[in-house]
């Protein structure tokens, strides 16, 4: 009888470190495609379930909602921008973008935090209604997910 081949004679060359790597990005950019879709279907849901408390028309300020969505984009394009640096192993434009997403970020934060301030400030917290708990939920969970970007941008530039 023949004996099976060990592993070890014909190596896995579709295993590297940058194919499981890429695996665990997809695997992470999936699990927040299904958590922040559950959390936006929750907010369509609820949207107008005001009970009496403000709606979204109340309290949003569209010009000041752009620009936030704009410093987001704007964040996201350069954290792209330094991962094809990184790529490509140009280590000043890896370092420049980086720092051009970590600063949008912060801006990005203090602004979430402004707006949250407003709305606690005019008494309108989570448990008012079922739209700001479904609001503040979404809203306070992108928040903690741009935070640790921020924190994940400080760690990358460590191997950079």
């Amino acid at each position: 009888m023949n004996k099976p081949a060990s592993h070890e004679s014909y190596p896995d060359i579709h295993h590297d470190n940058y194919s499981r790597t890429t695996f665990g990005f997809w695997v992470y950019l999936m699990s927040d495609f299904i958590l922040f879709g559950a959390l936006f279907a929750a907010y369509v849901v609820l949207a107008g379930s005001i009970h009496g408390g403000p709606s979204a028309k109340d309290l949003f300020q569209l010009p000041y909602t752009f620009v936030q969505t704009c410093v987001l984009l704007l964040s996201s394009f350069f954290a792209g921008l330094a991962g094809a640096s990184a790529h490509r192993k140009h280590k000043s434009r890896t370092m420049l973008f980086f720092a051009i997403t970590f600063l949008l970020g912060i801006v990005f934060m203090g602004m979430e935090f402004n707006e949250f301030s407003r709305f606690a400030s005019a008494g309108h917290g989570w448990d008012q209604s079922a739209f700001l708990s479904a609001y503040f939920t979404l809203v306070g969970t992108h928040g903690l997910h741009v935070l640790f970007g921020l924190l994940w941008v400080i760690v990358l530039l460590f191997p950079v």
